[in-house]
């Protein structure tokens, strides 16, 4: 079996991972507190309160803590001549070979909480599918898009 791709993406990615669990929570909460006052204005049951700050909390371990670093310790991704491979998964590792021909165009992204940490998203675009390489520093993710470009038009000059 070949070894795994060798580029990891950005340190910085997990604490964009991790405020992304942050507002997931607070949405979470709120909820909670709605369910709260609800339980007291028509005299639900207690345990719907249990039940709801349970959810805030099992979020706050999990999308905060467990998930982004589960996460960014299996997402790996290399670029090489004629492919590129991406592996990511949380509790099944997927790893994908997207051969440079089969690519159709390529995108970088940046969402104002991306744009604040100096991160991008690359999107790699085949006929059939569209894959993400998330969290790349942006002067990283601008190269890298320039040279797949480069590598996916010299592979379909050679076909």
């Amino acid at each position: 079996m070949r070894s795994k791709p060798k580029h990891k993406i950005s340190r910085r990615g997990l604490t964009v991972w991790r405020l992304y669990g942050v507002i997931q929570t607070v949405i979470l909460a709120i909820a909670a507190g709605v369910v709260d006052y609800l339980t007291l204005r028509f005299d639900w049951p207690i345990w719907s309160h249990f039940v709801g700050w349970g959810l805030v909390a099992l979020s706050i371990l999990f999308s905060t803590i467990v998930f982004p670093r589960v996460r960014w310790e299996r997402w790996r991704y290399e670029v090489r001549e004629h492919e590129i491979e991406v592996q990511h998964g949380l509790f099944i590792v997927k790893r994908t070979i997207i051969p440079m021909v089969r690519v159709q165009h390529v995108d970088t992204t940046q969402g104002p909480i991306l744009k604040k940490y100096d991160l991008g998203n690359i999107s790699i675009s085949t006929a059939a599918t569209t894959h993400v390489i998330p969290a790349l520093n942006m002067d990283e993710a601008d190269e890298m898009r320039a040279r797949i470009s480069d590598l996916a038009r010299v592979a379909e000059d050679d076909v």
